[in-house]
């Protein structure tokens, strides 16, 4: 069945990752009317996520952030299946990276780094980042349940001189990279919600306390990894640009989860800026209310 599927959908994902970019967006732009208008998907999650993260902001104000939402949002899918047969030339055109200054800085200094980012703007096509620096990149991914479309997601990051690896695959990556004095950056899309069971560690977030992942920094200490941000920004449609942040060079110097702090604070306030391109269709907030005791507010 699986084959069956990636037989049949192939074709259509192809065809629409070489229209014209013009066309392209028509396509994004008719599929947001489909999304939005009839068939609604996840509004209501959406505007309570917004709600709780800008209490300070009108009804009006919140339902024009989720329109815009929405429309980032098909733009965002649509540029990953654009993905399939887009080139180096016209990347390089549509994605800038600013302060590359600073990894050359740590590729001289033969130090692998941890880069920290969330689900702002695109970040899909900053992978495109192995190709600008002498690092070997590393994405850590959640694998899709059809193996075939897995493979071809893999086989498109590796066009683009990155290569995914599972969250189980990652601390033998990590490792064996390291003894084997490999040059690696590992980029880690750290804002998604850890089961509570499974949370060392839990901060605000936009004011909500909330489980955090804190297995990047680990690594970065583990293994004195340097710790870098990505702030991302949507110049225009179909263009982005990214800063690489520095946050620290010497990781175990660092009080435990101080490093999950800023990377936070980072996000929240790249957030704030320009909150339409966030992915709030993610339930972030749905362990608020299973905050342990000692990570209660007093």
């Amino acid at each position: 069945m699986q084959l069956l599927v990636y037989i049949l959908v192939y074709p259509l994902l192809w065809f629409i990752s070489i229209l014209p970019f013009p066309i392209f967006y028509k396509v994004s732009d008719a599929v947001y009317l489909l999304l939005y208008y009839v068939i609604g998907y996840r509004k209501e999650l959406v505007l309570k996520n917004l709600k709780m993260c800008f209490p300070e902001k009108t009804e009006e104000e919140l339902l024009l952030i989720r329109k815009k939402f929405y429309k980032h949002m098909c733009d965002l899918f649509f540029e990953m299946i654009k993905s399939l047969s887009i080139s180096d030339k016209e990347l390089r055109e549509r994605v800038k990276f600013h302060n590359l200054e600073l990894l050359e800085k740590y590729a001289r200094e033969n130090k692998s780094v941890i880069l920290l980012c969330g689900h702002y703007a695109n970040y899909e096509w900053v992978l495109s980042l192995s190709k600008h620096i002498k690092h070997k990149g590393f994405g850590i991914y959640a694998p899709l349940s059809n193996k075939y479309f897995d493979r071809l997601v893999k086989k498109t990051r590796r066009q683009q001189d990155g290569e995914l690896i599972t969250k189980s695959e990652t601390p033998k990556t990590i490792l064996r990279n390291y003894k084997n004095n490999i040059l690696a950056l590992y980029g880690f899309v750290n804002d998604q919600s850890p089961m509570p069971s499974q949370a060392r560690y839990w901060r605000d977030f936009f004011g909500i306390t909330v489980p955090v992942h804190t297995a990047a920094e680990t690594f970065a200490k583990k293994f004195d990894h340097a710790v870098v941000f990505f702030c991302a920004k949507k110049v225009k449609r179909g263009y982005y640009e990214t800063t690489i942040i520095d946050i620290t060079d010497s990781p175990k110097s660092f009080p435990d989860y101080k490093i999950t702090d800023i990377y936070t604070e980072l996000l929240e306030k790249e957030i704030r800026h320009q909150p339409e391109y966030y992915l709030w269709t993610h339930n972030r907030f749905k362990h608020r209310d299973k905050v342990p005791e000692e990570f209660q507010k007093k």
